[in-house]
């Protein structure tokens, strides 16, 4: 078991965007703009659907690690912390996910 945090990615992301290595895949990604992280992301989540659906196990794990990088990323330019995400988690744990679910309000 590796004892690698989503806090410890954090941190290697955060030092990519800012040391302004053109060499970092990080830092070129996200001078390509907020659109192009997102879409990015998005590609990786359809790839780990799609390696889901195939259920293959290694390839499911590659591509949600893709997936959790590039919402790193994603976060990171957008001044979220991964801290921010596990209090809301926290939060919605503290009742059932029903009765969570039902309390958002509806986007308009």
């Amino acid at each position: 078991m590796s004892d690698f945090t989503i806090e410890d990615l954090e941190g290697v992301v955060r030092a990519r965007l800012a040391n302004g290595d053109e060499t970092s895949y990080t830092k070129t990604l996200a001078d390509k703009g907020l659109d192009k992280v997102a879409e990015k992301f998005g590609e990786e989540a359809i790839e780990t659907i799609i390696a889901a659906v195939r259920r293959a196990s290694d390839e499911l794990i590659s591509e949600t690690a893709d997936v959790i990088f590039h919402l790193t990323v994603l976060l990171s330019l957008q001044g979220v912390a991964w801290a921010d995400v596990m209090a809301e988690l926290e939060r919605r744990t503290s009742q059932s996910g029903l009765e969570e679910k039902a309390s958002r309000k509806a986007p308009q």
